[in-house]
C-alpha cells in the first residue's frame, strides 16, 4: 500500500527538512572543529612556558594565556556542537510525530525497518 502524507503538512515538512539537513551540517562542521581544538598542542607549550615561569613572571602569564586559549576553543567548540546537536534533535522529534525518521542524511517512514522507501518531501506525489 502506497502511503501519503497529508497536503497540509508539505510546507512545513519540506521546512523542517531543510532545518535538519542545516543542523546536520552545522553539527559535521562544530565535530570537526571540536576534534581540531582538542588536538591542538597549545597546552604543551603552556608546559614549557610554565617550566620557565619560575624565573619570570612573564612566563607564568604567557603559560596561563596559552592554557585558557586552549580550553577556550574547546569550550567554544564544544557550544556549538551542543547547539547544532539540540536543533538536529528538536527537528527529528518533529519528523517523529509526524511517523517519520531520519537515517543520516535521507528520511523515510518511521515504521520502514528495512529502509527500502527514502522519501523526498519535494516531490509531489508523496502528498494526498
Amino acid at each position: 500500500m502506497d502511503r501519503k502524507l497529508s497536503s497540509e503538512d508539505k510546507f512545513n515538512l519540506q521546512q523542517n527538512f531543510r532545518r535538519y539537513l542545516k543542523f546536520q551540517d552545522q553539527y559535521e562542521i562544530a565535530n570537526e572543529i571540536a576534534k581540531e581544538a582538542r588536538a591542538s598542542r597549545v597546552w604543551v607549550a603552556g608546559v614549557i612556558a610554565l617550566l620557565f615561569a619560575l624565573a619570570s613572571d612573564f612566563f607564568l602569564g604567557a603559560s596561563a594565556a596559552l592554557f585558557g586559549l586552549y580550553f577556550y576553543r574547546i569550550f567554544m567548540a564544544s557550544m556549538k556542537v551542543g547547539a547544532a546537536e539540540e536543533g538536529r534533535e528538536d527537528t527529528e522529534r518533529w519528523f517523529a510525530g509526524k511517523g517519520l525518521k531520519f537515517e543520516g542524511r535521507i528520511l523515510y517512514y518511521r515504521d520502514d525497518q528495512m529502509m527500502e522507501t527514502p522519501l523526498d518531501p519535494f516531490n509531489d506525489r508523496l502528498y494526498k
